[in-house]
């Protein structure tokens, strides 16, 4: 076949051996694994401050949901230069944190609320002590998706914007014409 347009299996596993030998390969791995943990852990944070923020004020949950539904409905891909340009590569992850995490206090047992209420608890009490505990699975499912989304936002960075990871391998594969690498 044309190693021009595709490429074949024994053509890929030699540029791979030839990258595992030259470290080239832990190089560009090891920053796009960096990049992603920090995207992921920043993403969630942020996301979880905001929704925590939403819930302390109504009014603010008022003024964002709708901005933040369509923000998560517009593809991010689409949006990325936009979007790391603005707020780096783990926006993707801050958008998703930020409306699970919201729905999940808000449907926190009213129940409960009222009865934390009746006893004097304060809002941070009630923060603390029910709401996210109640949470705690919403918090973990929410986080297993952000780490996929942490990674498409890295590979989605380093395509427009690197000089390392696996995005910029595929890229500078693309650009030489050397599909075995991409």
């Amino acid at each position: 076949s044309d190693g021009f347009l595709v490429s074949s299996p024994s053509r890929i596993a030699a540029t791979f051996l030839n990258l595992c030998r030259s470290g080239d390969v832990l190089v560009h791995v090891g920053v796009s694994c960096w990049e992603t943990a920090v995207g992921f852990l920043l993403g969630t944070a942020a996301g979880t401050v905001v929704a925590v923020a939403m819930w302390w004020w109504p009014t603010l949950s008022r003024i964002l949901d709708p901005y933040l539904v369509v923000l998560n409905a517009l593809p991010k891909t689409a949006l990325g230069p936009i979007f790391i340009v603005w707020m780096g590569a783990g926006t993707g992850a801050i958008i998703v944190t930020i409306l699970n995490m919201y729905e999940g206090f808000r449907a926190t047992d009213a129940q409960k609320i009222r009865l934390m209420d009746a006893m004097g608890a304060s809002r941070w009490q009630l923060l603390w002590m029910l709401v996210f505990p109640a949470n705690y699975a919403t918090l973990l499912n929410t986080l297993k998706v952000n780490v996929g989304l942490s990674w498409v936002g890295v590979i989605m960075g380093e395509f427009l914007v690197s000089r390392a990871g696996l995005g910029y391998l595929i890229v500078y594969g693309s650009q030489v014409f050397n599909m075995d690498l991409v």
